[in-house]
């Protein structure tokens, strides 16, 4: 048996260095996925889920969340090269979680979320260069949590999620120069909360996420030069897929988009790769830790990691890295 699964191996090696980014599986549905997940520094604080993060350069910035008792207001930075995290200034606005984060021009921002009562609807942005916040202005629309944000251009966007009431699908601008936020055209899918996206050359794709008690499989992009919405194929578009989910991190790396862990029906650590030349996906190695929703992810473009989050009722500290061309290897 030793010498077949050994056969089986070098076979897919020599596909793998052939057909470059394509793994291969095993008839016997063992896990042969191409990827591969390091351990990386446990996070100095306290465990918790629900928080966000953006990063600029090499940093990882992280905070707010929850961590099963208290909601937090706590920032954090984790060195991508360094390989440990550091305590900042805390965010000052009320402790919550599932706020949105995103960057423009080295500057960090984080608003909206739910502070254990109310949805919220204030920003802050951060200067890492003092390690100091400063309030801008709130959004103008209905407070909210469990949006998506993101940004492209030196702007930041907003949009979707829950206030309290309904789902959302109205996506809204920022212009940090004028401190102003200016509404467009809704999102061009369903309304929905818990969704996430990720960013490819320069294209905001956004999908997965959750509505009437539902799991969402329309998927679609945004192309900030025009500020109009595509739709791409369905994330169920192929029998195997199994994409859909809620409550879960997007990231990119190195041209390619990435959906992890996540709700599906209960946490899940699956991971899907998104190739934009073709509007397909391939599913990778599963997420090396516990199986988790609420997590965190950090990606400079060429690196990626994600951690923290929450399966059930147990919150976690831990962080792995990705390498997604790589074979999987159980003892790193």
């Amino acid at each position: 048996m030793q010498n077949v699964r050994q056969l089986f191996q070098a076979t897919c090696l020599i596909a793998i260095s052939s057909l470059s980014f394509y793994g291969c599986s095993s008839d016997d549905g063992d896990d042969e996925d191409l990827g591969n997940w390091i351990d990386r520094s446990v996070f100095d604080g306290s465990a918790r889920s629900g928080a966000t993060s953006f990063v600029i350069g090499n940093l990882g910035y992280m905070g707010t969340g929850y961590d099963g008792d208290d909601y937090l207001n706590s920032f954090w930075a984790y060195d991508m090269e360094g390989d440990y995290w550091s305590q900042k200034a805390d965010f000052p606005g009320a402790a919550r979680n599932a706020a949105v984060g995103f960057q423009i021009n080295g500057a960090g921002y984080i608003g909206s979320g739910y502070d254990g009562v109310n949805e919220l609807d204030d920003f802050y942005s951060y200067d890492p260069a003092v390690n100091s916040w400063v309030q801008i202005a709130s959004l103008p629309g209905t407070q909210r949590r469990s949006a998506v944000g993101f940004s492209a251009n030196g702007y930041g966007y907003f949009g979707t999620g829950y206030d309290g009431e309904n789902d959302m699908k109205d996506f809204w601008k920022y212009d940090p120069s004028s401190d102003s936020w200016t509404e467009l055209e809704g999102f061009g899918g369903d309304k929905r909360r818990a969704a996430t996206s990720f960013t490819i050359n320069d294209i905001i794709y956004v999908g997965t996420g959750v509505a009437n008690g539902l799991y969402l499989d329309d998927f679609w992009a945004f192309d900030p030069q025009t500020e109009t919405w595509s739709k791409k194929s369905d994330l169920d578009e192929e029998d195997d897929y199994q994409i859909t989910r809620s409550n879960a991190v997007g990231f990119s790396l190195n041209g390619y988009g990435y959906f992890a862990c996540g709700a599906q029906n209960g946490a899940t650590n699956s991971v899907w790769e998104y190739d934009p030349s073709s509007d397909t996906w391939e599913q990778k190695t599963n997420f090396e830790g516990s199986t988790r929703q609420d997590a965190i992810a950090f990606s400079n473009g060429s690196r990626a990691f994600v951690g923290m989050g929450r399966t059930g009722t147990l919150y976690l500290d831990d962080l792995d890295e990705f390498f997604p061309f790589e074979e999987y290897d159980e003892e790193d």
